[in-house]
């Protein structure tokens, strides 16, 4: 007797969502309370699992698809599923061959098995999913393998190297790479953005103030201002340590780039950074345009 798969009774105040991915495709077998299909509503995502083990006959509904409760998303042939058996490991040839394996890039079955929040960071970070070993059981892929992943990627690990005695020569700027992607808004995040606008109209926003140790900046000033003044004709301020370090936290952190347009997510590529500036006629904030391609005396 085929059974029915049909979205859940969804969250109070939430009419419909929308089908985020499939994690199994007609004719492949499941088990009992295995994860099906993925939903987004405006408030959560919700997992719909299998009633029976068996093997997915039909699927009524495409990804992307806007959904109720109670509609019909698949059939499923209900019938015993057995696991299947590890192999029996072969004996070892070699002594060497005992050496412990490295962590197994993600199978293709695993890789339909990734959530929806690990789905949208590697859509962001355009990351192929078989790049990144999954820590997870079984091999799934967590976001945090995925973050540290782009944190390694971000950050490769270096050499430590001394401060000469002199400042180094910035690289040559690479001028006309003022690239950007777009990205589509889940049905969530659109939420999240719909209602941050309407806070910023009906709720006092506040500013909150950090504190970060300049000894070093300070130190590095003090060491190079004369120097740097003789050179230049400029002085040597904290604005351009700000600006630098600035990008680098925006190339770490991608996501602060970004700009909204519509319901798409636009990554900027590029880094312009608007600068408070006192004037006769009042504050005034110019946008200074890539600041990556910038020295210090040229920010100055």
């Amino acid at each position: 007797m085929t059974v029915e798969v049909k979205v859940p009774q969804l969250p109070e105040s939430v009419t419909d969502a929308t089908l985020v991915s499939w994690h199994k495709a007609p004719g492949q077998s499941v088990q009992r309370d295995e994860n099906l299909v993925d939903l987004e509503t405006d408030k959560v995502v919700l997992e719909v699992p299998a009633p029976v083990s068996g093997v997915i006959k039909e699927i009524q509904i495409d990804n992307g698809a806007t959904v109720t409760s109670g509609q019909l998303l698949a059939l499923l042939e209900p019938g015993d599923v057995k696991a299947a058996k590890p192999e029996a490991a072969a004996p070892a040839a070699a002594p060497a061959a005992a050496a412990a394996a490295p962590v197994a890039a993600p199978s293709s079955e695993n890789a339909e098995k990734l959530s929806p929040a690990v789905r949208r960071l590697l859509e962001e970070h355009d990351i192929d999913p078989a790049q990144i070993g999954g820590t997870g059981r079984g091999g799934r892929i967590l976001k945090s393998d995925v973050l540290e992943f782009v944190e390694k990627r971000v950050q490769p690990e270096a050499a430590p190297e001394e401060i000469p005695d002199e400042p180094v020569a910035p690289a040559a700027p690479v001028v006309g790479q003022r690239s950007e992607h777009r990205v589509p808004m889940t049905r969530l995040r659109a939420r999240i953005a719909e209602r941050l606008v309407e806070a910023q109209q009906t709720a006092a926003m506040l500013t909150t103030f950090n504190e970060v140790d300049l000894t070093e900046v300070m130190a590095l000033r003090k060491r190079y201002r004369d120097e740097f003044e003789k050179k230049h004709g400029v002085r040597l301020g904290f604005m351009s340590f700000f600006a630098k370090a600035s990008v680098e936290a925006l190339k770490k952190f991608p996501v602060v780039n970004a700009s909204v347009e519509g319901n798409e997510i636009i990554y900027h590529n590029y880094y312009d950074i608007g600068i408070a500036v006192s004037s006769d006629r009042g504050l005034m904030v110019p946008v200074i345009r890539d600041v990556d391609q910038m020295s210090f005396a040229d920010f100055e």
